[in-house]
């Protein structure tokens, strides 16, 4: 009898455990991060847009009111057949020109530099020419930053003894190098960076209170290590002085491989980073989206602090 009532006993909790589990199941919600590397954010009338590495024929838009829940756009902003290269592309940063009424996309197709515009920023952008800015020449990570008189400056990474960062001026239509003015500001020199390869990459650079900031990628993207680095100067031109306190991001929370970020306003014109980290501590790929507010310091020359709360975007569920 005893027997009986213990075997009762445990296909009563069997059950019980059973039911519990179900229910559990049926209520947990799957959110998955926007899979984006090298993300790029563009507000533009109210709604954000992001973009990134990620599709082997193209780039990738997403749409978002809130920078927490995602949108993927069904179709690529850039298709391949629209751009010089044929495959890898990376990194894309879009800017909307006022005066042109055009989107520009500066991004990475076969490891050269391109640029491509659009009348919208969900696409379709067009490479016309279909050739890359350094004909000639491997070069990634291709950044735009438009001074205070009008004068614009590409940031780029060429690969001379590991990576390291350049600018040169661009003539009026925003496409063309004048390589009369390319210039070398930053290459590996902190220990921090030493962890794995020569790669100073993925340059953003803002203006803040007359003086200009550079924020840039250490080591190896592969590497848990890679981190986000400052750098500062007086003019777009340099020199340029990286901060002592190197990196200003690295190995947040939980996240590894943290890097290649930009920067943006947001709707209430809060300063915010955008950046990538691996996909868990086991693998790299594929990377994930995430971002998180910037200030600033009250010291002589302003440094940029970034908090340690932590934005996790996800897809929205249709």
């Amino acid at each position: 009898m005893k027997k009986l009532i213990y075997i009762c006993l445990l296909l009563l909790f069997s059950l019980y455990s059973f039911s519990c589990s179900k229910s559990e199941k049926s209520d947990f919600i799957f959110e998955p991060a926007v899979p984006l590397g090298d993300p790029f954010i563009l507000l533009y009338e109210g709604t954000y847009y992001a973009y990134g590495t990620n599709a082997e024929n193209g780039i990738e838009v997403y749409t978002s009111d809130d920078l927490r829940y995602w949108s993927k756009s069904n179709a690529l902003a850039l298709k391949g057949e629209d751009s010089w290269g044929g495959r890898w592309f990376w990194a894309p940063e879009i800017y909307y020109i006022k005066d042109k009424k055009k989107f520009y996309m500066y991004y990475s197709a076969n490891e050269h530099i391109c640029v491509a515009t659009s009348d919208s920023p969900l696409g379709p952008f067009v490479q016309e020419p279909k050739t890359p800015m350094l004909a000639n020449e491997k070069a990634i990570d291709n950044s735009l930053f438009i001074d205070n008189d009008g004068t614009a400056y590409l940031y780029f990474v060429r690969f001379n003894n590991g990576s390291a960062v350049w600018s040169a001026k661009l003539a009026a239509d925003l496409k063309t190098i004048d390589g009369n003015t390319l210039k070398q500001h930053i290459s590996v020199s902190q220990e921090w960076e030493k962890v794995w390869g020569l790669v100073n990459e993925g340059p953003f650079v803002i203006k803040h209170n007359n003086l200009y900031y550079m924020t840039y990628s250490a080591n190896s993207y592969e590497s848990q290590r890679y981190g986000i680095g400052l750098a500062i100067a007086s003019s777009p031109t340099g020199p340029w002085t990286k901060y002592a306190g190197n990196p200003i991001l690295q190995l947040p929370v939980d996240l590894v491989g943290v890097g290649h970020n930009a920067l943006f306003w947001d709707k209430d014109g809060k300063l915010k980073i955008v950046f990538h980290a691996h996909h868990s501590k086991d693998s790299i790929h594929p990377r994930a989206m995430y971002i998180a507010d910037v200030s600033w310091t009250t010291d002589a020359v302003p440094l940029m602090k970034i908090s340690p709360e932590i934005i996790r975007p996800k897809i929205k569920r249709k």
